[in-house]
């Protein structure tokens, strides 16, 4: 069965998508940009700003699905400058416990949707 994830503690979509999408017990959360969920515009700051948010909104997902950090398996970190790399990886690293982070990959990206520098998604399994 597919149940449909939404809180208002995370950002709106901005297409066809949802938040995140909970199958048995694996979560699909959608690539998540730096969207304040109170008023649904991108927020403007440096790419660390931008990551706290996303990491944040992430939480919240994971929190309204039953979910923590410690349940997700994999990741993907899109990043439309890989000179970027160090200081995302700092913040979004601060997010998992020591031998609890999931399987990942970071792909330098040409664009990202409404302009933004980093999009992240994951996986979890509970």
């Amino acid at each position: 069965m597919k149940k449909i994830i939404k809180t208002d503690k995370a950002p709106l979509p901005v297409g066809p998508y949802n938040q995140a999408v909970l199958v048995d017990k694996t979560l699909y959360i959608s690539g998540q940009v730096a969207i304040n969920p109170e008023n649904n515009e991108v927020i403007k700051g440096s790419v660390e700003d931008a990551t706290k948010l996303i990491m944040k909104n992430i939480q919240s997902i994971l929190d309204e699905a039953g979910f923590n950090f410690k349940d997700v398996v994999r990741s993907k970190i899109y990043l439309t400058d890989m000179n970027n790399f160090s200081k995302v990886n700092a913040i979004y690293g601060s997010y998992f416990e020591k031998n609890y982070e999931p399987a990942r990959t970071t792909i330098e990206v040409s664009g990202l949707p409404l302009g933004v520098d980093v999009e992240i998604d994951m996986i979890a399994v509970n």
